[in-house]
């Protein structure tokens, strides 16, 4: 009877070690949400972020996390549906009460998610570029401004290529409102809009709108098209080149990741203006890519998205680290000037909007698949969200 009563007072004493012992560890851990489209159709562009932002959570859990305690992610699918995005949003800061949520593709995606973490005084990290006029203190900005890729894209194409432009987007925020800014930017260069269509996210012909385009005759295209619609506009538009047309076009969410599922022989020769391309030299972005490409594949590709959102985790745990605190409010203030030795370069959080400094790129698609630089600024550029510094632009 005494071995049996000492065998259960063992028993219990370790069950409660145990528990001691998990108790603590999961006193060291911070969770935070990871909210994209792995499903429907963004799922193209999406998916990939949430391999960059679990690298990235890797590499820091396996440097000692973030102020001694280990990063866990919990994954979220928006599902490409705005609707979704907020349900997710709410549900990972009232539920499973993250620190952070690093998420979203589209506009839509994330001004369905931006009153959910104002309400609940949550923080999210967006790392893609968009069209600027929105500056929310729970939103950190790690892609470009407009006057970080639209701007300067549509002086480039005004140099090089002519003035006389056909704007195509997807129907819905970013390509409406950067489609105007284009507008307000072509009038005072001097230069005309000769035709404007947009097209449902999900829309696979685009026979009719390129046969507008053939008959505009337009020196260049912008193509603000999202998602899949994209390797449809883009197989049309190679079947019109057959005849000995060629248009160049000037994509703003066309990347390496993009590039490779559309197919390169049906982009090659065109533009992109972005921050980041796989292909800059240094060992910071060597470095990156072969981690990435160790984690994930050789064969994956690395676009400037997947970098922003890279980038975005590493700038949290800076601020968290600077702030002494995973407190929203105590991070946020934390983050401003925080700056972060990124593939891209040196980037920083502009304390007036929480945008970063970004270098600008324009570059070439190669028949590999890559982008060519042709042009970069020598500095990160400050991020003007509201165009305040162009005059052309008072009034949007």
């Amino acid at each position: 009877m005494r071995i049996l009563r000492q065998a259960f007072l063992l028993t219990i004493i370790s069950f409660s070690l145990l528990t001691l012992t998990s108790c603590k560890e999961a006193e060291k851990t911070v969770k935070v949400g990871l909210l994209h489209s792995l499903t429907g159709t963004m799922a193209i562009s999406e998916a990939a972020l949430c391999d960059a932002e679990e690298l990235a959570i890797k590499e820091i859990n396996e440097k000692g996390g973030v102020l001694g305690y280990k990063i866990l992610a919990l994954e979220e699918d928006g599902k490409s549906n705005p609707a979704v995005f907020a349900e997710k949003a709410k549900k990972l800061l009232r539920e499973d009460k993250v620190a952070a949520i690093f998420g979203c593709w589209t506009s839509d995606s994330r001004k369905a998610v931006k009153p959910v973490v104002e309400e609940y005084y949550g923080l999210l990290w967006y790392p893609v570029q968009y069209e600027g006029f929105e500056a929310s203190p729970n939103i950190m900005y790690t892609g470009a401004s407009p006057n970080q890729q639209v701007v300067p894209a549509i002086d480039y194409c005004a140099e090089t290529f002519g003035k006389k432009m056909y704007l195509i987007g997807s129907d819905y925020v970013f390509p409406r409102t950067a489609n105007k800014i284009i507008k307000a930017q072509l009038k005072e260069l001097g230069a005309d809009c000769v035709g404007e269509a947009y097209a449902p996210m999900h829309e696979s012909n685009f026979h009719e709108v390129i046969k507008e385009i053939s008959e505009c005759k337009p020196d260049v295209i912008i193509n603000t098209l999202n998602g899949d619609s994209n390797y449809h506009f883009f197989s049309q538009l190679k079947q019109f080149e057959r005849l000995g047309v060629k248009i160049p076009v000037m994509s703003f969410s066309i990347s390496e990741s993009e590039i490779s599922v559309i197919g390169a022989d049906k982009l090659a020769g065109n533009y992109v203006c972005w921050n980041y391309f796989e292909s800059i030299e240094g060992k910071r972005n060597r470095d990156f890519v072969s981690a990435y490409k160790k984690e994930y594949g050789e064969n994956k590709a690395i676009g400037d998205p997947i970098e922003a959102a890279y980038n975005a985790v590493y700038l949290w745990a800076a601020a968290c680290e600077k702030a002494g605190s995973f407190d929203v409010e105590a991070v946020r203030i934390a983050a401003k000037g925080t700056s972060f030795d990124a593939p891209e370069g040196t980037v920083t959080i502009e304390g007036l909007n929480q945008h970063l400094h970004k270098t600008i790129r324009i570059g070439k698609i190669n028949s590999k698949g890559q982008i060519e630089e042709l042009f970069a600024t020598e500095n990160p550029v400050r991020p003007d969200p509201y165009l305040s510094t162009y005059a052309w632009a008072k009034g949007l």
